[in-house]
């Protein structure tokens, strides 16, 4: 029986079957292990905030205007670069403005197909050829190709050149061309992109990020809580539906379910409307709404009311069921006093400001009324039933984790459970305690297991961690001791109202700590550092984004527009290139309509974070790692072809 050493060379042997093809792979390799590291972009808490992040998905986090700055430098004036940098993020939109009022449009096209060839060419030079290719639209591969790797300025090919560009603008084909050339600079400019959590709620536009996100070249994510929170809707789980419902009705975004996952509301909203009729609703006043239409945003508050009862109802129904879970004081319903209209919670009385409960029974207040369980079968029902959303979930669990490991980068969305002198805390998970990495590593085994174990149980218990994880203190992504959601309606007093966070909070800025959670992951270096999101930076009040002299990166900067007001800006990212890396503070993004007619880009603030003292190479990532163990594997198939141990397979 042969040994594992020569399985698997007669395995590589298939492969490369002659000295001839494994010699040329190792060329190719180590040629490859020279050209500069790929650029990186992070970005983090996006909250559904479609156009802001699609327009910052298009600019490379500044990285486009860079390569425009590098290709003309002050051969071009700003207003140029500009209006450049612009056509490159909507093509189609921006050449349709242009060419209303261009006198001449031929002399336009060539300009402009001149210039962006130029760009393109710079952003492809730290990549094969081959890599470029795959990039291609195949439409226009051959010429694209042509023209990326053509010198123009060489006599002989100078006439060549030319006429493939006069050739594309006589048959009618620049406009496309302008399209397809945009796109591929958008597609070169970043390599591979990271999504540190929280692509959902608040903002109205998460599946189209969602969307978007399928179809994007190279991207890993990891989970945030409010992503988790929409996988456990999509799986069933009760408690995560209602939270779902609610925020969408709290933010005026009921159409993301309605329109964007042709969800249907209309058994809820009639059933809101009926309960609630004559409630006002106060305390469930909107955050944001579409809608200017009177009649539509009183149904939203009837179904920000109805939903959020429900809520209290089925959360209620989990903690019963889940005793292991320790969360009995979270069950509020029963502890109102119905006569006075007060609560007492930890032993204080406190006056609720609304006392209008129609279906809850003083005596069972966690069971549903027959109306209420029909209602939620249904809506378990529709979102199970999703296709969009059992897409979108498919996608998350195949693109997602709940951390990373890349490039000497731990990226994670919430925290590491620190007990206050910043040992790492025990977590009870089912009956069993772990820590640290292993309780990252636990919840999602769990939550891959809600959507693809046999057992049923298993399952189950899955559905009902991705509730806990949206809220649990024990909870690596949520990271605080309550989610105080029932105080902040209906109790005044703001004590109420607080949710402590965990001792990760106060000490990550202690270089012990930090080396401490980097070494459980198995970084040990002094380049390794933590990308991290979650809570929002508030820049407004003078806090910086750069824990812990740079070992630590939050990048939550707020691109919701419900934290903007609290950070003062508009979202962080992070770029990760050869020569370093790069913080991008962005501004508040205005419209898309706005980028497109009055090329008011996002303004960024960029601060250098780390330089490389030498350029940073292909052969010094996770990927040049693996192709030098490629490298030496196919080192040693040729050793075995000059030994005269595995024969060349030559084939006619």
């Amino acid at each position: 029986m042969k040994s594992l050493e020569a399985r698997y060379l007669d395995r590589m042997a298939e492969l490369y079957p002659t000295i001839a093809a494994a010699s040329t792979e190792v060329i190719n390799l180590e040629a490859i292990m020279n050209l500069p590291k790929g650029t990186e972009h992070f970005m983090s808490d996006v909250h559904g905030e479609y156009e802001a992040f699609n327009h910052v998905l298009k600019n490379g986090s500044g990285s486009v205007r860079s390569k425009i700055e590098d290709a003309f430098g002050n051969a071009l004036g700003k207003k140029d670069k500009q209006t450049l940098a612009t056509l490159i993020y909507y093509p189609a939109e921006k050449m349709r403005l242009i060419l209303r009022d261009e006198p001449n449009v031929e002399d336009w096209y060539r300009i402009t197909l001149y210039r962006l060839i130029t760009v393109a060419r710079n952003a492809a030079s730290k990549y094969t050829r081959s890599k470029v290719r795959k990039a291609l639209p195949k439409e226009f591969a051959y010429v694209l190709e042509e023209l990326l790797t053509e010198k123009g300025d060489i006599a002989d090919k100078e006439s060549y050149y030319d006429s493939i560009v006069d050739t594309i603008i006589r048959v009618g084909r620049a406009r496309d061309f302008i399209i397809a050339l945009s796109e591929l600079i958008q597609r070169l400019v970043v390599d591979h992109l990271h999504i540190v959590g929280d692509i959902f709620d608040r903002g109205p536009g998460p599946h189209l990020i969602m969307d978007k996100l399928m179809q994007y070249h190279s991207l890993d994510i990891q989970w945030g809580n409010h992503d988790v929170l929409w996988m456990g809707a999509a799986a069933g789980q009760m408690g995560c539906i209602c939270n779902v419902i609610r925020i969408c009705a709290r933010y005026g975004n009921m159409d993301i379910l309605e329109d964007g996952y042709g969800i249907n509301m209309l058994p809820l909203a009639t059933y809101a409307t009926d309960t609630y009729a004559g409630d006002p609703c106060t305390v469930f006043k909107l955050k944001g709404s579409s809608s200017s239409d009177p009649k539509e945003k009183e149904i939203n508050l009837k179904v920000h009311k109805a939903i959020s009862v429900l809520q209290w109802k089925a959360e209620g129904q989990t903690i019963m069921r889940r005793p292991e879970y320790r969360m009995d004081d979270r069950n509020l319903l029963h502890l109102i006093n119905w006569d006075e209209g007060t609560i007492t919670i930890d032993g204080k009385s406190y006056k609720m400001l609304d006392m209008n409960f129609p279906t809850v029974d003083r005596e069972n207040p966690y069971a549903f009324t027959e109306q209420e369980a029909e209602i939620m079968d249904r809506l378990v029902h529709a979102f199970q039933n999703c296709e969009k959303l059992q897409e979108h979930v498919k996608f998350l669990l195949s693109k997602g984790a709940l951390y990373k490991i890349s490039n000497n980068n731990l990226l994670y969305h919430g925290c590491i459970l620190l007990n206050d002198d910043g040992s790492f805390r025990d977590i009870d998970i089912y009956g069993k305690k772990y820590r640290g990495k292993a309780v990252f590593d636990a919840v999602e085994n769990y939550i891959r297991k809600a959507f693809m174990s046999l057992n049923e149980e298993e399952r189950e218990k899955g559905r009902d961690l991705m509730w806990w994880s949206w809220l649990h203190q024990d909870s690596p992504l949520f990271g605080k001791d309550k989610m105080a959601t029932f105080e902040r309606y209906y109790i005044a007093e703001k004590e109420t109202h607080k949710e402590k966070k965990n001792a990760y909070y106060q000490l990550y800025e202690k270089a012990e700590i930090i080396d401490s959670v980097l070494r459980e992951f198995g970084l040990d270096n002094p380049e390794a550092r933590i990308i991290n999101g979650h809570v929002p930076v508030k820049s407004k009040d003078g806090e910086s984004p750069i824990k812990c002299g740079g070992r630590l990166l939050v990048i939550d900067g707020g691109f919701s527009k419900a934290y903007q007001k609290d950070t003062g800006i508009a979202g962080y990212t992070l770029i990760y290139n050869s020569y370093g890396m790069i913080l991008a503070a962005h501004q508040p993004f205005e419209s898309t309509e706005a980028a497109i007619v009055s090329e008011s880009d996002i303004h960024s603030d960029r601060r250098v974070v780390t330089r490389a003292n030498n350029r940073k190479r292909v052969r010094d990532t996770d990927v040049g790692k693996e192709q030098i163990e490629k490298i030496h594997d196919i080192e040693r198939l040729l050793e075995a072809y000059r030994s005269g141990a595995i024969a060349e397979k030559f084939t006619k």
